[in-house]
């Protein structure tokens, strides 16, 4: 099920709506993550940037690679049992729910969450170098 492409991503930071995601917060967002993993802001590697531009545009977190191992089709990953072909059942498409059946109220307390997780890192990074630092 196709999803509405206007329900992904981030909605707002801190409060603030946030609008369309630009070059400058995927740069700002990136050197946060620097920060984060002990690097100064102005260090940003290819990873921060895909990981900044996978969560503010609402991209999966997976492991591109790993994307691709748990996008075969179940039957072909394992067959419990081999020669049943069993039968498929049909689901009721739901324009408030994602391809996870997460609804729109869900999605949007696990954003508020990872930013709150993220805010939390990076102020403990930060308060860690102020220690070392004097």
């Amino acid at each position: 099920m196709k999803t509405n492409p206007l329900k992904d991503g981030v909605v707002s930071e801190n409060s603030t709506g946030i609008g369309t995601v630009s070059r400058k917060m995927v740069l700002d967002r990136a050197g946060e993550l620097a920060v984060i993993n002990g690097r100064p802001p102005g260090v940003v590697s290819e990873s921060d940037l895909d990981q900044a531009k996978r969560e503010l545009t609402g991209g999966s977190d997976a492991d591109p690679n790993q994307a691709v191992l748990e996008s075969a089709p179940e039957s072909e990953r394992w067959d419990p049992l081999p020669g049943s072909n069993g039968r498929k059942v049909r689901t009721a498409a739901s324009e408030d729910e994602d391809d996870e059946g997460r609804s729109d109220n869900e999605r949007l307390v696990e954003e508020g969450i990872e930013g709150a997780e993220h805010d939390q890192m990076l102020q403990a990074t930060r308060e860690a170098a102020k220690k070392e630092n004097g």
